[in-house]
């Protein structure tokens, strides 16, 4: 403090004019020195506050030194515990690490687990959704699968209410599959037009309609659609013998139904299943020789059995009465019994042997050997003819076949062999023709064995015949001797 008051007097006598000091140098020195002692006394009373400052500092600072002691101290012993605690958390992060672990595994366990039976329950639900889809009750019962849509929803999880669901459902079906039941439902009838009818199933095997316009009745199966759950008249109505099975079945009077065991399967084939006449437009051009080859033996067949229904006579009793006759030897009655029967065959052949009745043995016979041979060209006449087309239906049969077989195996080298349907035409050709071929040709065939019987017997009646004829006129001949 005392180098400032001597530094202030200094530079106040730097700043006062040199006139000034020379006027009163003693009044200056008296005012500084009185100045000096001011500032003395303030610069000591300042250095007594400095040391009295200084002195409280000092304390604060050895308290404060004392505090932050304290605080060391204090914090180090909570540092010591901290530690402790840091080595207890440490070891608990450990544990609960360790625990983490296993519960991640189990956690990876029982997800696994509940995707195995999520999976196992969407399976069932999804074979359930099927079997009720595939189900001839759909078609009575609506929207019977819908509440199974939510349980193969991935993103929800399925409950135990829905299990319930699944096994009601489940059991329900089971026990409407074994039943035979009537019900009134909707069906699209042969038309294509929706009607009601009263429906007859027979669990899940075979549906049956029976509709009713005015006196009309119309009993056929059905066709279960399981994409738009609804039963659709099949097109074709049944055999007449099997609709009155099914009204005596629908009446009560019979215990016996038939029924379809491939749900539709079987009647589906019946509804393609083509019969005859509708195969044989699909055999090409050469079924019309075939057919030409048919209807003339049939042409044939039916001359025939009318030559000989004509030529038919009862041969016993005519022998009887001819026989009286010639053993009357009333030979007038036998010109007019073999004239009124001349048209057939036996008698117009004794009536050329009955003017050589005078005549020998010799002569007679070969009189009625020559009639007899007259007459069988007309009964053999187109029975050859006959035998001939039986030949030919096989090979005409065949010849369809190989034709055929040309066009598939065209259709083959143009467009390959990965789509059947378009080889199907020449397969069907060269099938139909060879069925149709052997269809002819088998009963052509039985025809003309039946026919040469026919005529082998024919002639050896009438062989037979001529012989008891004569045998007869000689007889009564030698006995008039």
């Amino acid at each position: 403090m005392k180098n400032i008051s001597i530094l202030m007097v200094l530079i106040f006598f730097c700043l006062m004019p040199f006139s000034a000091m020379g006027q009163d140098i003693r009044e200056n020195h008296l005012f500084l020195k009185n100045k000096q002692q001011e500032m003395e006394q303030k610069a000591r009373a300042q250095l007594l506050e400095a040391r009295a400052e200084a002195e409280e500092k000092k304390l604060k600072i050895i308290n404060d030194e004392k505090t932050l002691t304290a605080a060391i101290a204090d914090l180090k012993n909570r540092n010591k515990d901290l530690k402790i605690k840091v080595k207890q958390i440490e070891e608990n992060i450990l544990g609960l690490k360790e625990i983490q672990a296993k519960l991640k595994d189990d956690l990876s366990e029982s997800h696994a687990a509940n995707r195995e039976i999520s999976g196992f329950i969407r399976g069932n639900a999804k074979d359930l959704q099927d079997l009720l889809a595939q189900s001839l009750q759909s078609a009575l019962i609506k929207n019977r699968e819908t509440f199974l849509e939510d349980i193969l929803h991935e993103e929800r999880f399925w409950s135990m209410d829905d299990i319930e669901k699944m096994t009601d459902s489940l059991f329900e079906e089971i026990k409407a599959s074994g039943q035979v039941k009537f019900s009134k439902t909707d069906i699209i009838d042969r038309q294509g037009r929706e009607q009601e009818a009263t429906v007859l199933t027979l669990g899940n095997f075979t549906g049956i309609y029976v509709l009713e316009t005015g006196s009309k009745k119309e009993i056929g199966f059905l066709i279960y659609s399981d994409q738009s759950r609804r039963f659709f008249a099949l097109s074709r109505l049944p055999s007449s013998r099997m609709t009155a099975r099914i009204d005596d079945y629908i009446q009560g009077k019979s215990i016996a139904v038939p029924l379809d065991i491939s749900k539709g399967g079987a009647l589906r084939q019946f509804t393609h299943k083509l019969n005859l006449l509708e195969q044989v437009p699909k055999g090409g051009p050469i079924i019309w020789p075939i057919l030409a080859i048919f209807g003339l033996a049939l042409i044939i067949l039916l001359e025939r059995l009318f030559f000989f229904f004509t030529k038919k006579i009862q041969v016993e009793p005519f022998m009887a009465k001819l026989r009286g006759f010639v053993a009357q030897e009333n030979w007038e009655e036998c010109d007019r019994l073999l004239r009124s029967q001349k048209k057939c065959l036996i008698p117009k052949v004794l009536l050329t042997a009955l003017p050589f009745r005078e005549h020998s043995r010799q002569d007679m016979e070969n009189a009625l050997q020559e009639a007899i041979l007259g007459e069988i060209p007309g009964i053999e006449r187109f029975v050859s003819t006959l035998g001939m087309l039986a030949a030919i239906a096989p090979l005409m049969g065949l010849l369809g076949t190989v034709t055929g077989m040309i066009n598939t195996f065209h259709v083959i080298t143009y467009h390959g062999a990965g789509d059947p349907r378009m080889m199907s035409g020449g397969i069907s050709e060269a099938l139909v023709t060879t069925m149709l071929g052997l269809s002819v040709a088998i009963p052509i065939m039985l025809s003309h064995t039946l026919l040469n019987r026919r005529v082998e017997t024919q002639i050896g009646l009438m062989e037979e015949k001529s012989v008891a004829f004569v045998n007869m006129v000689f007889k009564t001949r030698n006995g008039s001797r």
